[in-house]
């Protein structure tokens, strides 16, 4: 028998529990380096060391951390459902934790791509985790990390707006529902998909949103026993 279809939506809630740090919330990333200068288009034409090395923080950040609760709920929640995770995140703490299918909207932390051939994306190590704009791949090609920054088109919409149109449940957790494209993806839902929204702060919501007014860990676990088979 064909599972019904769950498709998750994340954003940087989700993985907050773990220690990684917001970006929008007060204290957070934005707070302390300017947004346009590490992770704009502009920013890395301008000043690519500094993007670099800011990037390499963040994995250096990533690899003291672990999945939390949340991320674990997910992959139970793939026991009775086709789950598919659609996420802003950049980090890879869904898939360290299991989750089967992970479509990251604003690209991958533990990736870099070739400057000249973007489709050429290699995967990073604990043991190879910094980059330069001096670093080369196998080709001789400069590299930059494998994330979309501001200004810059996200590939992966059409993906995830496909994916939101045929699932029979939509979850959205840990998002200010302020980032677009990404905040938009609800409205693929087809009329009458029950959507569960996940936040202990939630942006205001209109039409037949169940709300639950949580951290991720936590809201995860309510989530499991409402979408748990009762039979």
């Amino acid at each position: 028998m064909k599972k019904p279809e769950l498709v998750i939506l994340t954003g940087a809630g989700m993985s907050a529990e773990s220690g990684i740090s917001t970006f929008r919330d007060s204290g957070g990333l934005w707070d302390k380096y300017p947004v346009m200068d590490v992770a704009s288009a502009d920013g890395f034409a301008r000043n690519p060391r500094l993007v670099h090395q800011f990037y390499n923080t963040r994995r250096r950040e990533l690899l003291s951390v672990e999945p939390n609760a949340g991320h674990l709920g997910l992959k139970e929640l793939e026991r009775w459902y086709d789950v598919t995770v659609i996420t802003q995140n950049v980090d890879n703490l869904h898939e360290r934790a299991g989750s089967s299918n992970v479509l990251h909207l604003h690209g991958e932390l533990m990736k870099v791509r070739s400057m000249k051939h973007p489709e050429r994306i290699y995967e990073l190590t604990s043991e190879n985790l910094d980059t330069t704009p001096d670093t080369r791949d196998a080709y001789g090609d400069p590299v930059r990390p494998h994330i979309v920054f501001f200004q810059e088109a996200v590939p992966n919409i059409e993906s995830a707006i496909d994916i939101v149109g045929s699932a029979d449940v939509v979850v959205i957790i840990g998002t200010s529902m302020a980032v677009y494209p990404a905040a938009g993806l609800v409205c693929y839902a087809r009329q009458g998909v029950p959507v569960y929204y996940i936040d202990p702060n939630p942006a205001p919501v209109s039409g037949n949103i169940t709300v639950i007014r949580k951290p991720a860990t936590e809201g995860v676990a309510e989530l499991i026993d409402i979408l748990r088979p009762k039979n």
